[in-house]
């Protein structure tokens, strides 16, 4: 019998069970996949809390990667023996096997490992339609990157670095500073020390940046906004600290004609071909060595509760993933 994280209701980290689940065939369009390593977001924690509504009873997680056991009729880009991944499709990454929609699954390459794997997709596939197509950033650009230590912020330091881009970072200790500057971010701003508006401005040598990636939210909107050269960009995709509150429009006429967008991966990634694209791409880059990306923290999969808790006492860098 297999088992599954569960919540049967919002909360903090002490609601998530570890519960006994049936996993049955596959059917049209489906696989079963045995997962190896399950990657930890933001994102779960927000359904887990409630600031995302999931229907009770819910699994949890949206990024994994295993081995197909089983697929259903009309799926023929996957077969039984693929190692695969996905992020994505409906949650219920949390499981030692599971039943899902076989369009979300992209077979991962030899020379990229299960863990590695595990750590990518959301993360990494964030990173794509962040930098290739919410902004197609170019050779020369300078960019403001929130939480740069943290699992989205490790790869974006690397494939700002392969895009030629500078890339400013904020952070919150010295350490995750030496932690994002390894990885190719170019400044590092430690926010707890650091007003990182006028840093900014003074490496910018006051014009500001064209576009600001925001995932942590509430604690800061609307600085950030500060940060943006005229028709600058401002790309909220998270809420660490909680959601952006509710802002007057005029705001952006105010601060220069100003543009803002919440966007989400899986409107990006909204199609199989789409999700291969992305995937590909990102794939390429790390068997070339230009990004690496490995789980700095692992918990036992009965242990999520564990994780989350660690997760949002931002005591993580990088990655953390649940081994089943």
């Amino acid at each position: 019998m297999a088992h599954a994280i569960r919540i049967h209701t919002t909360g903090g980290p002490e609601v998530l069970t570890w519960d006994e689940v049936a996993v049955g065939e596959p059917g049209p369009g489906e696989a079963r996949v045995r997962h190896a390593a399950v990657g930890v977001n933001y994102i779960d924690t927000y359904q887990r809390s409630g600031l995302y509504k999931l229907a009770l009873p819910s699994g949890m997680g949206s990024e994994a990667a295993g081995v197909v056991e089983a697929v259903g009729s009309g799926v023929d880009w996957v077969k039984p023996g693929d190692r695969v991944a996905y992020a994505g499709g409906p949650v219920g990454a949390y499981s030692t096997a599971r039943v899902m929609p076989a369009d979300r699954l992209v077979k991962v390459p030899d020379g990229i490992d299960d863990r590695t794997a595990a750590t990518l997709m959301l993360k990494g596939m964030t990173v794509q339609y962040l930098f290739r197509q919410t902004r197609r950033l170019e050779a020369g650009d300078t960019i403001l990157f929130h939480a740069a230590a943290g699992g989205v912020g490790l790869i974006a330091c690397q494939w700002a670095r392969a895009l030629g881009v500078t890339m400013i970072g904020t952070v919150g200790s010295d350490a995750k500073a030496a932690l994002a500057r390894e990885h190719g971010c170019a400044q590092t701003i430690v926010y707890t020390r650091e007003n990182f508006v006028e840093r900014v401005k003074a490496l910018t040598g006051g014009k500001g940046v064209p576009v600001v990636y925001d995932a942590v939210g509430k604690d800061t909107f609307p600085a950030s906004l500060d940060c943006l050269s005229p028709r600058g960009l401002f790309v909220s995709f998270g809420n660490a600290s909680g959601p952006v509150p509710p802002f007057d429009i005029l705001m952006l006429s105010q601060k220069g004609s100003l543009y803002a967008t919440r966007p989400t991966l899986f409107t990006y990634a909204n199609t199989r071909a789409a999700t291969q694209a992305m995937a590909d791409e990102l794939f390429a880059l790390v068997l070339s060595g230009k990004i690496k990306s490995e789980a700095r923290q692992t918990f036992p999969l009965k242990d999520a509760a564990d994780a989350h808790r660690a997760l949002e006492s931002r005591a993580t860098t990088g990655a953390t993933v649940l081994l089943p």
